[in-house]
Formats: C-alpha cells, sequence, structure tokens
C-alpha cells in the first residue's frame, strides 16, 4: 500500500496530493495490473485511470477512452435519479491518449455522465482534459447556475499549473458553457485564450482537425427523439415519491360516501383513481416529451393536456365498469389530464426550446387553472359515489 508522500517504484514519480485529491473521488474497484500499486489505504482508484505520467505540472492521471461495464451500469442508475447529485468525479488535469505540451487543452464539468460523454467521443485524440468543480452538474445547467465560470477555470488552470503541462496558451470550452465564461476575462487573468468548442463531444474530433473551426451544424443544439426519452427515466423518478403520497390520499378520499367511511368502496375506487394517476405521470412525464415537437401549441402545459386527454379517455373507457356516473369519469378525466399538464410543463426545464421568461409566463397562465382542475376534480368523486 502506498502512503503519502510515498515514492511508487514502478514509475518512479512521486504521487502527493493531486492523487490523493483524486483517489479520495473514486468508489469504483482498482483493476488488476499497473493500477494496482497505487492503492493508498482506505481508498479506491478509479478504473477510467489507466496510469499516471509525470510533467512538469506534475503526476498527471492518464484516462481510458472506452467505457467499462462499471460505468455503462452506472450511467444506467444516475439516468434514474439514483445519486444523481453525487456522480462526479474529482476536479484537476487529466489526459486522454499520450498528450504532450502541443496537446489541446478540453474543459468540462466534474458531472460524471459529461465527463465518460466527453472521453467516449475523443476517441484516440491525444488531449488533456481539465474538469472545472462544478458541484456534479452538467455543463450546460452548471454555466446557467454560475458553477462552470470564469472564477472556476482561471482558478482550475492556476491549481492544476496548466501552463507547465503546455507550451501554448489556449484552452477549448464547450459551446454550452459559454453563459458562464468569459473569454476576456479569463484571458486577463489567466493569460489563456478560450475557444468555444461544439456542442456535442462527438464533434470535437472533426473540430480539431478542422483548426479550431466549427461549422454551423456544430453549433446547432439538437433534441431529437432519443435525446428526449433518454431523459424521461429520472422525469417519472422524481415525481415517483410525491404520487405514492397522491395515491394514499386518493385510497382515504375514495372511501368517502353515504356510509361515511367504507373500506371495500376506498380500496376499489382508491385503484381506479390510482390507474388515472399513473395514466397522468406516463402522459405528462414520457408521452409528452417524446411527442415533444409533434403535438401543436408552444406551451408544454397545453401540450400535456391534449396528449393527457387523449390517453385519459383511452383508460377510461377501459375501466368505464367501474367508475360511477358521468360525475365520476369527467372527475378522473380532469384528475389525470391536471397530472398531465404539469408534468409536462415541468419538463420545460430539461428543454433547449424555451427561455426563463417564457417558461414563467406559462407557469403563471397554467397553474392556476391545473389547481382549478385539481379541486374540481376532487369534488366530482366525492360526489359521485353518493
Amino acid at each position: 500500500m502506498v502512503q503519502k508522500g510515498q515514492k511508487i517504484s514502478s514509475s518512479g514519480i512521486n504521487i502527493m496530493s493531486s492523487m490523493d485529491e483524486m483517489a479520495s473521488s473514486c468508489s469504483t474497484q482498482t483493476p488488476d495490473g499497473p493500477m494496482k500499486g497505487y492503492e493508498k489505504p482506505g481508498y479506491k482508484l478509479c478504473t477510467y485511470v489507466s496510469k499516471f505520467i509525470h510533467t512538469d505540472a506534475g503526476p498527471i492521471p492518464i484516462i481510458n477512452h472506452k467505457l467499462k461495464k462499471d460505468d455503462l451500469f452506472s450511467t444506467f442508475y444516475v439516468r434514474w435519479g439514483i445519486m444523481r447529485y453525487s456522480y462526479t468525479v474529482a476536479p484537476g488535469l487529466y489526459g486522454i491518449g499520450k498528450p504532450d505540451k502541443n496537446s489541446e487543452v478540453l474543459v468540462t464539468a466534474n458531472f460524471k455522465l459529461t465527463f465518460d460523454h466527453l472521453r467516449k467521443g475523443l476517441g484516440d485524440i491525444n488531449a488533456w482534459i481539465l474538469v472545472l468543480d462544478t458541484k456534479g452538474i452538467n455543463v450546460w445547467c452548471a454555466a446557467g447556475k454560475g458553477t462552470f465560470s470564469t472564477r472556476e477555470l482561471v482558478k482550475r488552470i492556476k491549481d492544476t499549473s496548466l501552463f507547465k503541462a503546455v507550451d501554448h496558451k489556449r484552452v477549448i470550452v464547450p459551446q454550452l458553457g459559454a453563459t458562464g465564461v468569459s473569454a476576456r476575462d479569463v484571458k486577463k487573468q489567466s493569460g489563456f485564450r478560450v475557444v468555444y468548442g461544439p456542442v456535442r463531444a462527438n464533434d470535437i474530433p472533426a473540430f480539431l482537425r478542422n483548426n479550431l473551426k466549427a461549422d454551423k451544424k456544430m453549433r446547432q443544439v439538437t433534441f431529437t427523439m432519443y435525446e428526449r426519452f433518454i431523459l424521461t427515466p429520472v422525469e417519472i423518478q422524481m415525481v415517483l415519491k410525491p404520487a405514492l403520497i397522491i395515491a394514499l390520499a386518493l385510497f382515504v378520499l375514495s372511501g368517502f360516501g353515504p356510509g361515511v367511511f367504507s373500506f371495500s368502496e376506498a380500496w376499489e375506487r382508491g385503484i381506479v383513481s390510482s390507474i388515472a394517476l399513473v395514466a397522468g405521470i406516463f402522459s405528462g412525464a414520457f408521452v409528452t416529451p417524446l411527442l415533444l415537437p409533434f403535438v401543436p401549441p408552444k406551451e408544454f402545459a397545453l401540450k400535456g393536456i391534449i396528449c393527457g386527454s387523449i390517453l385519459a379517455i383511452l383508460v377510461l373507457v377501459l375501466m368505464s365498469a367501474s367508475i360511477n356516473g358521468i360525475a365520476g369519469f369527467l372527475a378522473l378525466f380532469l384528475f389525470s389530464v391536471a397530472i398531465s399538464s404539469y408534468l409536462a410543463m415541468n419538463f420545460t426545464g430539461t428543454t433547449p426550446f424555451t427561455s426563463p421568461s417564457g417558461v414563467e409566463k406559462e407557469m403563471k397562465r397554467y397553474i392556476p387553472v391545473q389547481l382549478i382542475a385539481l379541486v374540481v376534480s376532487t369534488g366530482l368523486w366525492v360526489y359521485s359515489a353518493f
């Protein structure tokens, strides 16, 4: 085992505080091979690190461009929102391939999903990767929140002694981080020039081959059906806990009737109303995001109303034998559609289709409508039991 400050014979380099920082951030197993000798007591090194190299800036970890099984598995559960805010890598300087003093420096966030997208997209490119401390937030959101910032970039350039690792004075910042980084201020405070790279990590190799020039396609933000689809699991996961509370309230509410309260009615009507709840969640958090460009209105809440109405009618027709009259049908319809509308509106924070002012305006317009629909549906549901 290696103690802090101890030299490692297999590489001849002194693994000091930079290694301690990186090791302490990892939670994956140490692979067999060269890295096995680097393990510190109480820590496990990352499987995405293959070795360390010695540079004038100190020992730098070299990372793999291929994702391993543990990376793919962790990506899956993070997509479902599990341990989302602790899925990070240590800020600092990394290398990929065989970087030298002429290699480009790519700036990214310390959200591991972003980090993995970048290293996978680079393929056999030789480069340095400067990871900023964005508190586990992706580049775009971190730029808006102020953690992917001029201040953090300048700080990280100085802390890593980047000027010792490269001969040039240039860093490539992702385009989606431009709102948080001032090229003029970075140059003034650190001496490094900022070049804004493409939107997608997969375009970086072509960007580098094109003398750091991005074509029109590289500058365009896409939001394809697949890109919308992979966002839906976390949308669903976020609503599970409140949905369980709502479902419990529905079972209690469904028990009230002519005999004051009936457990059998609570069970039977509670199941029916819970199915309406599930239909609303499925419509607002999955169907509407998936069909986003194909549903005509601009307002997401209205898109949710349209998709929710269609799905609610289909589901309620199938359950019509278990619903008490027009009042019960209308109660469940309004309830399901209101849920769908709210969750569809909530999806605005995930898309490139909206602006903060537009979202605020939409919320002011539709939240009162959704609340009224919920109040009316509650009254009709209780009334339908009598």
